[in-house]
């Protein structure tokens, strides 16, 4: 995340994703729990970066959706207490 009062290519105020246009497939990789805090606090995203953090979600997603279907669960387990 940049202010938008910064350069061009200024300081970061903090680093949450990584993306690579030339590589093939799923070329990004982001920290959903930390764009959610900056988009909290008014961060506004650019075309590209919306349609990476919505790519990034389905992806996240689906993941939890597949590792549940491996278990054979369609809810997420609970840890019982002593």
């Amino acid at each position: 995340m940049t202010d938008k009062r910064s350069p061009r290519d200024g300081k970061f105020l903090e680093m949450v994703g990584t993306y690579d246009p030339k590589k093939q497939g799923h070329n990004s990789s982001l920290k959903l729990d930390r764009i959610e805090h900056w988009l909290a606090r008014g961060a506004q995203p650019s075309d590209t970066v919306r349609s990476l953090i919505k790519k990034n979600k389905r992806a996240t997603a689906s993941d939890v959706s597949s590792s549940r279907a491996e278990r054979g669960t369609s809810q997420p387990s609970e840890v019982a207490s002593a």
